[in-house]
């Protein structure tokens, strides 16, 4: 049943979200499934890597000794006694006055104590011309320097970057068990909807938020399960519902606000306990949270840039959580603000904003409109602007945070663009 009805915070809500947000079990998959997941196990070194010591460049394993004093002017000459390719293994010594033709990653022929580069020499017939010196250990990689067998490499909780995904290749593990993904059904809600590729009659709108929730649940490393649009009815609304209660979180979007809240109330009502629905801030001040069918459950405004501000804030901190994420929160930074911007109402205000560089400095300046229907601020952002409550205006130059909605974001502003969000950002989550 609905049991709050006072607003609460940005800070309360999310801390109360947070608090009942279970990490998911544990799943092994195979290793080129493993990225963007967090490790459920600690990862051990087998063996020692390198496994041998061996060439860290191509040229000649030489005993460095042989060396000294070598130069353009009096070039050192050392007889070849075996060409060794990677994959290889020696099979003879380096004594005083040999060398070996070495490629990078061939084993460290015995005898031989240093490299010599092979732009440092001069091949001849069975002989070499070393023009410069090298030194014991120079351009040799030691068996065991990176990592000793028995060594904790990847302890349990570890995000697995593609450098994870490497080092568990190195250290020869095809399966690896991780946290699994989880299931998160999408509902959205409304007479008026229509799907894409449907004809747009009077009084129909295209059904944004089931497409838009989907990709931010992917993008956050979920599985997005889509249920499609259910109609304004408790009959409708509690079928499509009941569907979604095999998932690991229910997204619903629409049929949150003071005056269309009825149907889905009741439906809550019947099916779960909702948390609250209203947060002291804007856009999104109407919000649902609670459980349904034993799953944490989101209701999201219907406006599209309110629902997708909404899921920045609350439902990606909630599944990362469930990943077994530690960090959970955008970074943010410190920048001017280029213009004024207005926060009466006492709310915390999230202002789609574009961030870039100037000078040296961060500079922001709002995105577009911020009506909470307005789709092409959203898509030009690269930032929310982040006021405080008790702030009421932000004057010029004045620093504001910015969290950043992006990896990357811009250097130098486009003059006289609508200032689309930096290319090629890709945060994953972070």
């Amino acid at each position: 049943m609905l049991t709050e009805q006072r607003i609460l915070s940005v800070d309360e809500a999310l801390a109360r979200i947070l608090a009942q947000i279970p990490v998911l079990p544990a799943e092994e998959v195979v290793l080129t499934e493993a990225l963007g997941r967090v490790l459920a196990e600690d990862v051990y070194a087998d063996i020692d890597v390198p496994p041998f010591h061996n060439s860290a460049m191509d040229g000649y394993a030489v005993i460095a000794a042989d060396t000294a004093g070598a130069s353009r002017a009096r070039p050192v000459e050392l007889r070849v006694v075996a060409d060794l390719p990677a994959g290889q293994v020696p099979t003879v010594p380096v004594r005083p006055g040999e060398a070996v033709r070495i490629m990078t990653g061939a084993p460290l022929p015995e005898g031989a104590d240093a490299i010599v580069r092979v732009e440092d020499t001069e091949r001849g017939a069975g002989t070499v011309r070393v023009f410069a010196p090298t030194r014991p250990g120079r351009d040799v990689r030691l068996a065991g320097e990176d990592v000793r067998a028995g060594d904790l490499v990847l302890p349990t909780g570890t995000f697995v970057r593609p450098a994870e995904v490497g080092m568990l290749a190195m250290l020869g593990r095809r399966r690896v068990r991780v946290v699994r993904r989880p299931r998160v059904a999408v509902l959205t809600t409304g007479d008026e909807l229509v799907d894409v590729d449907e004809p747009l009659t009077p009084g129909k709108i295209r059904n944004i938020n089931l497409y838009s929730i989907c990709a931010q649940v992917a993008w956050c490393g979920g599985e997005p399960v889509p249920l499609g649009v259910a109609r304004d009815t408790v009959e409708e609304l509690e079928a499509r519902i009941r569907e979604g209660l095999s998932a690991d979180m229910l997204i619903t979007s629409a049929g949150v606000s003071v005056g269309d809240y009825d149907v889905v109330k009741a439906v809550l009502d019947k099916l779960g306990h909702i948390d609250f629905w209203r947060v002291n801030m804007k856009p999104a001040k109407p919000l649902a949270f609670g459980r349904i069918g034993g799953i944490p459950m989101f209701g999201l405004p219907g406006n599209p840039a309110s629902s997708m501000v909404a899921f920045e804030q609350f439902v990606r901190p909630a599944l990362l959580k469930m990943q077994g994420r530690r960090a959970l929160h955008k970074p943010t930074l410190q920048a001017t603000a280029e213009v004024a911007l207005d926060n009466r109402g006492g709310r915390r205000a999230f202002v789609r904003g574009y961030v870039h560089q100037h000078e040296g400095a961060w500079r922001v300046r709002p995105a577009g409109q911020e009506g909470a229907g307005i789709m092409t601020t959203m898509v030009r952002a690269n930032c929310l602007i982040v006021i405080p409550e008790a702030v009421e205006r932000v004057a010029p130059g004045e620093l504001v945070t910015v969290e950043l909605l992006d990896a990357a974001v811009a250097e130098e502003p486009v003059a006289g663009s609508a200032q689309p969000g930096a290319a090629g950002g890709d945060d994953c989550c972070t």
